[in-house]
């Protein structure tokens, strides 16, 4: 099967090869004109304060960063927005007071990759935070968030490709994740959603080898998912946990196989333990540092019992159905700000319904982004904070574009749908993008986009449906013709 599917493949790899140096180089030309040279709020301020402490300070308290206290000066570097005089000169809040020392409530681990490379600079090119915070954050977000909205785009383009799609549909699907879904805000800050985008993208791409042959490689594969799973957890410590369960679960279904299971474990273990490692030395907790409502009583602080995250947040069974709708539909909600996952979420119905050969890898995907959704309902309410839509959803749209690739193998008139909501929904991203990832008001074009991209969608929608009987039959082809 490999063999014929080889030569099948091989008229087309010089397309292939062309194609996609274009994707990758459109998508880093946007990276590094959307990357901004400044902290934009709290976060991405509370990130880059741990990076400069780490490497000009050796520690991993944030005290003395200027991200956190600003020299008084007018004239002194500003690491944040031009013109912000209250954000320099108090520098950013997401900080726990633990034993007489600030620290960052960010997850510690992905600092220590941007520390790895600010000292890189630091020793070839005499760069300091101090002296040139404006060149530090412009890089810093490049290396990170930059570097992750490339991979990301470029998975999704990889994906198609394998799928056998039509390259005009590989090319809609890599373009309407980089320019219609909050992947093209998220770009401009330093962030670990849109790294956990990146993560995700590439992991489902490893484990779609295993519905072409679960027994080809099944080590080699099942320890790669263990490791990106492992730092995926390491981001993220919402979906981190059920990113590990459903992966290690997709990987039993598929091997049978304890050793290839013994593989991933092993693979994903010491990320783990670098973090939690890194977590108790630092706060003395297990669990994540942010959820101490004791490290949150410092002066000043914006955070209570009342808003904070990792406990059960909602005073009745009602308030939590709603808040979890709300995530999804309201007026921040993750589908009302990424259009083309109303696609993504009826397709979803309509692949699992079906036979095919990746229809466990569709049951990972949903079961990857519900369980996330459920979590973060369950244990927040207050929509991940001052932030465009909800941030800690970005990554979900790894599993909503991979659900995206197999349901237009599946039906390619859809092709026309995904292209109508992209084009809306390009418009709402390129107003997102102008603000940036840390403005939480509410878009005024949001409604009027929203109402015109499902209005036309669902006028579209009897023309999409497969006439011809052959459409139907998609799924009996090989996954990787």
């Amino acid at each position: 099967m490999d063999e014929i599917s080889d030569s099948i493949d091989a008229p087309r790899r010089p397309l292939r090869g062309r194609l996609e140096l274009a994707v990758v180089a459109v998508a880093a030309l946007i990276a590094a004109v959307s990357a901004r040279d400044y902290a934009g709020g709290w976060n991405d301020g509370s990130r880059l304060a741990t990076v400069e402490s780490l490497v000009d300070r050796h520690a991993l308290s944030i005290d003395e960063s200027l991200f956190v206290r600003s020299p008084a000066t007018a004239a002194a570097p500003n690491p944040y927005a031009p013109g912000d005089e209250l954000l320099r000169t108090r520098g950013t809040k997401d900080k726990l007071f633990i034993a007489g020392h600030y620290y960052s409530d960010k997850s510690p681990l992905p600092a220590f990759g941007l520390a790895g490379c600010y000292q890189l600079l630091k020793w070839s090119t005499g760069l300091t935070v101090r002296e040139h915070p404006r060149l530090f954050c412009y890089l810093m977000t490049l290396l990170s968030s930059g570097v992750a909205y490339v991979v990301s785009i470029w998975a999704i383009w990889r994906l198609a490709w394998r799928k056998g799609l039509p390259w005009l549909h590989g090319l809609l699907l890599a373009a309407s994740l980089a320019l219609a879904t909050l992947a093209l805000p998220y770009v401009r800050h330093v962030n670990n959603h849109i790294l956990l985008l990146a993560t995700l993208a590439l992991l489902i791409l490893v484990l779609d080898r295993l519905a072409s042959d679960a027994r080809c490689a099944s080590k080699f594969v099942s320890a790669t998912a263990g490791l990106l799973s492992g730092l995926g957890y390491t981001l993220d410590l919402g979906v981190g946990p059920v990113l590990l369960l459903c992966t290690a679960a997709l990987i039993a279904y598929r091997t049978r196989s304890i050793v290839a299971v013994g593989c991933f474990g092993l693979a994903a273990l010491p990320c783990l333990a670098a973090h939690h490692a890194v977590n108790y030395a630092t706060g003395g907790t297990v669990g994540p540092a942010n959820s101490v409502a004791e490290y949150l009583a410092w002066p000043g602080s914006p955070f209570s019992t009342a808003n904070m995250t990792g406990g059960w947040a909602h005073g009745t069974a009602g308030h939590f159905v709603l808040y979890s709708a709300a995530l999804l539909l309201g007026k921040h909600g993750f589908l009302n700000y990424n259009l083309p996952l109303l696609l993504a979420a009826v397709g979803l119905v309509v692949l699992l319904r079906r036979r095919m050969p990746e229809r466990p890898e569709v049951v990972f995907a949903a079961a990857l982004a519900g369980g996330a959704w459920l979590l973060y309902a369950a244990l927040s309410n207050n929509y991940a904070g001052p932030c465009c839509s909800v941030r800690w959803f970005v990554p979900l749209l790894a599993p909503g574009y991979y659900v995206l690739v197999l349901l237009l193998r599946q039906r390619p008139a859809l092709a026309r749908d995904l292209a109508w909501l992209s084009l809306f929904g390009a418009v709402l991203c390129a107003w997102l993008w102008w603000r940036g990832p840390w403005d939480g008001r509410v878009p005024l074009v949001l409604w009027p986009l929203d109402a015109a991209a499902v209005l036309g969608w669902s006028m579209s929608a009897r023309r999409a449906r497969p006439q011809n009987p052959t459409l139907r039959t998609c799924s009996n082809l090989p996954s990787n013709a």
